[in-house]
Order: C-alpha cells, then structure tokens, then sequence
C-alpha cells in the first residue's frame, strides 16, 4: 500500500499503518537511514531553541528496527551543549512505565528481553523535569498522533510530562493524512521532524513547514 492506496482508503487503523511501516522502514538500506537520521539532526539542531533547555529524553535506537540514529543528536548535545542533561528510557514491563535515566559517554547499557538498549544509571528523572522529549515512532498523522508498537508506554510517560514541555517525533516519512482510531490516551506530539520538512500540528490538523521560520 502507497500513499496514493492510503489517501483513497475511507480509514486507516493504528494496526494497518503498523505494519505498513514497519514494512516501509525496513526496506530502507542502512546508508539510507544513516543519511536521512543526519538530516533530521541537522534539523532538529538548526530550528529548536536549546537556550533554556535544562534536560532532554530520548529513545536510544533499535538498530534491528532501522530506527532514527538519535546518536548523532546527543553526542553533538555533550559536545556543544554540556550544560544539558541527557535522559533515555528503561522499561518497566510489570507497571508500564517509563523510567527517564541519566546517561552520558560513559554509562553502560544492558540491553533488555525486546532488544532495546537500557541504560544502567542510577540518577532518575521525573517526567516532569523534561523540557524536550524525543519521541519514537513508525509514522504521524497531521494532527500529530503517532503510531508507535503498541504498549503505549510513551503516551503514559507523555501524559505525566509538563505542557510546556516540547514533544518532538522523529520520524523518516511524511504523515498521513489520519490516524482513524486514535482515543483521548494518545498524547499528540507538537512537532515532527522528517529528514525534509519540520511539521507542527495546527488547530485544524493542517502541517506548517517551518523551514523558514523562527526556532521552535
């Protein structure tokens, strides 16, 4: 199914876009998502504004999944901005939660039974310190809702975070026009990043390109 087959269906399912994009990701080479991650860092680098950001969490890449490299955007934050701390998820499979861990250069990651890489600080954060969270997922729609793998951990972490607090997708294709079965527990994002255009949701789930417009 193409983007020309979704626009002509009447709806679309979380499930069906699921596996549609799984499907989509890993057709892609792994020098075509090395290239394209660059170009949503470079992105995300030229247009957020980092002035008063005091600490961001983000997802640590599958690389099985052909996720984003999310490496390139926290090895250039310890670079150019130090002041900033660094955060990544650790699973909690019996509650559901997130845990938002502390982690750096040095820290050790153990990598859990879904094959996701976890840190094994100590320093945790609630999700209301977060200023910036990177949220990981297979596609977006206009409005800005997110397909993810299903567990929903990233919508009950989302939920607890501040409003003022920037929730930014990483995604490697443009959106579709909607998510036909999201409920009031899916956590829109206020901006997605693709490696060609900046998206956020408006009032009437219409994307604006901010490409040339101020930080967000």
């Amino acid at each position: 199914m193409d983007r020309q087959e979704l626009r002509g269906k009447a709806s679309i399912t979380k499930a069906e876009l699921r596996k549609l994009y799984r499907e989509k990701r890993l057709s892609l080479s792994p020098l075509t998502t090395a290239e394209q991650s660059s170009r949503v860092a470079e992105r995300f680098f030229t247009f957020a504004d980092l002035s008063h950001v005091a600490a961001i969490h983000t997802f640590i890449r599958i690389s099985k999944f052909n996720e984003i490299d999310t490496s390139i955007i926290y090895y250039r934050l310890w670079r150019d901005h130090p002041a900033i701390r660094t955060f990544a998820p650790r699973a909690d499979r019996e509650t559901g939660e997130l845990e938002s861990v502390r982690f750096s250069a040095p820290t050790e990651f153990e990598e859990n039974s879904w094959g996701i890489k976890e840190p094994l600080g100590h320093e945790v954060a609630t999700p209301d310190e977060m200023d910036i969270v990177l949220v990981p997922l297979l596609c977006f729609d206009t409005g800005g809702h997110r397909v993810g793998y299903g567990k929903g951990f990233y919508d009950r972490f989302l939920s607890e975070c501040r409003p003022d607090c920037r929730k930014i997708g990483l995604s490697l294709f443009p959106p579709v026009d909607r998510i036909d079965d999201t409920h009031a527990g899916d956590i829109p994002l206020d901006i997605c990043i693709t490696p060609d255009r900046i998206y956020r949701p408006g009032a009437l789930a219409e994307p604006i390109d901010l490409t040339n417009s101020p930080p967000f």
